[in-house]
């Protein structure tokens, strides 16, 4: 159209147009990576949690905060009905038991765990093999550096009750968790081995973990796993008591939950930024083409249709500063993703590099809002047109 070429060929707005353009895209794409690992690093940490635990632990009522857990009897009729429940996909008893691990130069305090059907996230075995028999144990890389122990290598461990008895146990794997806490803390076994450690008998566990299809269901999924449970005792007269993984762990949750308040903090800021850009360049679009709106109006034009004109030039800028944002986005993202550049201490965020997550619905929302936030911030300054007389726009030329 010819007023879009006399738009283009104003002095005034053709760095106005650039500054416009570039602020869209260097603010979409701050927003999309913000996203991206946002959520990334939510999910990672999220996951490494629950791999030394589940969703949801079902334990004794009269257990104290500790891991020298009272036993429950675990039924099939139970695990069944617990199977039954929307949203869970295993519920399997547990065992743990605390103990001290020791050389001859040093020791250290951990928690002997097993599983029934579970043992550690695949992701995570970085050396060896899993236990698969009594006598047997998998320890964190951590826990290898501290004792100087690797895989093949024999250990014993020490665990005190009303008598302190020894175990001789063999190494068969190392994992890496990256998660320091429970790195040099668990050390996985046999579900058989830390049961007959415990004393329990065939049908006891120290518990059970559910896991569940989706994270977001982790409430109401634990009211119907509580309904399920509460008030029905075993054969042994003990009450269950149902707990999530967030109610085990309110610090690192907490933690996470800060991040999306980052994550608003961020948005809004490059939201009011770009505003401010595509406000300014709309104005100067307005100012530089004076004459073109003297000369409409003088012809008939109404003020609605020069300013659809005016909007959507701008609407043109705002599409191609997302077109730019969200290649260099997507790309910048994709390298990390596939590549790893920018590492982080694990000591410190628990992942040895900066995690991206492709959550194309976010994608997609973040394109809509910023293309309809970014039009209606316009409709306001694009009010200035009304005030344009093609008189005064004569006299002036």
């Amino acid at each position: 159209m010819s007023y879009d070429k006399d738009l283009r060929k104003g002095e005034l707005s053709r760095p106005a147009i650039k500054i416009a353009i570039a602020s869209v895209a260097i603010g979409f794409l701050v927003m999309l990576l913000t996203l991206f690992i946002v959520i990334g690093f939510k999910n990672e940490v999220k996951n490494k949690v629950i791999g030394f635990g589940s969703h949801i632990q079902i334990v004794n009522f009269d257990n104290n905060n500790t891991y020298q857990l009272r036993p429950i009897v675990v039924t099939d009729s139970l695990l069944h009905t617990l199977g039954q429940i929307e949203h869970v996909q295993t519920a399997l008893p547990f065992c743990t038991k605390p103990g001290i691990i020791k050389t001859q130069d040093t020791f250290q305090g951990i928690v002997i765990k097993g599983r029934s059907g579970r043992v550690v996230q695949e992701e995570n075995l970085c050396a060896g093999t899993i236990p698969t028999k009594q006598g047997e144990i998998m320890i964190s890389k951590r826990l290898s550096n501290i004792l100087s122990l690797t895989t093949g290598d024999s250990c014993f461990c020490y665990f005190i009750d009303e008598n302190v008895r020894v175990r001789k146990y063999r190494i068969t794997g190392l994992y890496d968790s990256q998660f320091s806490d429970f790195d040099e803390l668990f050390v996985v076994s046999t579900f058989d081995e830390v049961q007959q450690l415990n004393g329990f008998e065939e049908d006891e566990a120290s518990g059970i973990e559910i896991l569940i299809s989706d994270f977001s269901f982790i409430d109401e999924t634990a009211d119907e796993v509580y309904l399920h449970t509460a008030n029905r005792p075993d054969k042994n007269g003990n009450l269950l008591y149902t707990e999530t993984i967030e109610e085990q762990n309110p610090g690192i949750f907490a933690w996470l939950r800060l991040l999306d308040m980052n994550v608003i903090i961020i948005l809004l800021l490059m939201i009011s930024v770009s505003s401010f850009c595509i406000i300014s360049s709309l104005i100067i679009l307005i100012l530089d083409g004076t004459q073109l709106i003297g000369t409409l109006k003088s012809l008939g034009a109404d003020n609605h249709f020069i300013r659809k004109i005016f909007l959507y030039q701008t609407a043109h800028l705002i599409v191609r500063g997302l077109l730019i944002g969200n290649i260099a986005g997507l790309s910048l993202a994709a390298l990390q993703y596939f590549f790893h550049i920018i590492p982080l201490n694990p000591a410190t965020y628990y992942v040895s590099y900066v995690p991206i997550a492709w959550s194309w619905s976010a994608w997609l929302l973040l394109n809509i809002a910023t293309i309809i936030i970014s039009l209606l911030v316009l409709v306001a300054p694009s009010s200035i047109i009304s005030r344009i007389s093609p008189a005064q726009v004569m006299r002036f030329e």
